[in-house]
């Protein structure tokens, strides 16, 4: 049975179709969730790409969470279904509660816009049960608000429960322990800041990402 994958799409969302693109390469059967409709439409996993939803007024995100398919996609999460945000994305579950911290402007206040090197610290979540621990990805990034904060108990949990699930190998934006994403506590909602998308096809200069997404559609399939 062919994987169907929801990419939300809000006001300000420009990287929706590049998901589609790239996941319908992999085999799937991927289409647009619209941020007004209060359903994820019985997809097998959501993608919450990047963008810049709302023209990210008052903080990156913080206008998308009080969308009405957040509560649906809050709902799926619940119930296991395997959740990812991309860059625009992670900001957006962090404002939702889904992830832990908060993503703040780059030091040196500049937009990056460049290839990363992250390392994969992780195999035990959604986005990387495909990918080895110490794997290292080259998938480029594209933020000004990439910089990944929370408080010190929060790190110390993250750290315990095996939750940083990427690193970057040169941080790039100041980011807290070099933290590139992190994952929930089921291990089915990750957030990063790089655009897997974006290195899905040779043409692209990587095809690191397809790692990644493909691990998605494997956890799909684990689900089903």
């Amino acid at each position: 049975m062919t994987t169907r994958v929801g990419v939300i799409q809000f006001p300000g969302t420009n990287c929706e179709l590049d998901v589609i693109h790239a996941m319908t390469q992999l085999g799937a059967d991927a289409s647009i969730l619209w941020h007004g409709d209060p359903t994820v439409n019985g997809v097998d996993t959501v993608i919450v790409p990047g963008g810049f939803a709302h023209g990210d007024y008052l903080r990156t995100g913080a206008i998308a969470r009080f969308s009405p398919v957040m509560q649906a996609v809050a709902d799926f999460a619940a119930s296991g279904g395997p959740v990812v945000g991309i860059c625009n994305g992670f900001q957006i579950l962090c404002e939702a509660g889904l992830l832990p911290g908060a993503l703040q402007k780059n030091a040196g206040l500049k937009f990056l816009c460049e290839p990363a090197e992250i390392r994969v610290e992780t195999s035990r979540s959604v986005l990387t049960n495909g990918a080895q621990v110490g794997q290292v990805l080259r998938v480029p990034i594209n933020h000004f608000e990439g910089n990944y904060i929370c408080d010190a108990s929060t790190l110390a949990e993250l750290q315990a429960e095996d939750r940083v699930v990427f690193r970057y190998v040169r941080n790039p934006n100041g980011a807290l322990d070099d933290i590139a994403g992190v994952c929930n506590a089921a291990r089915n909602v990750v957030g990063l800041m790089p655009h897997p998308e974006r290195a899905s096809d040779r043409l692209l200069g990587s095809q690191d990402g397809n790692v990644l997404l493909g691990s998605v559609l494997s956890a799909c399939a684990k689900v089903s």
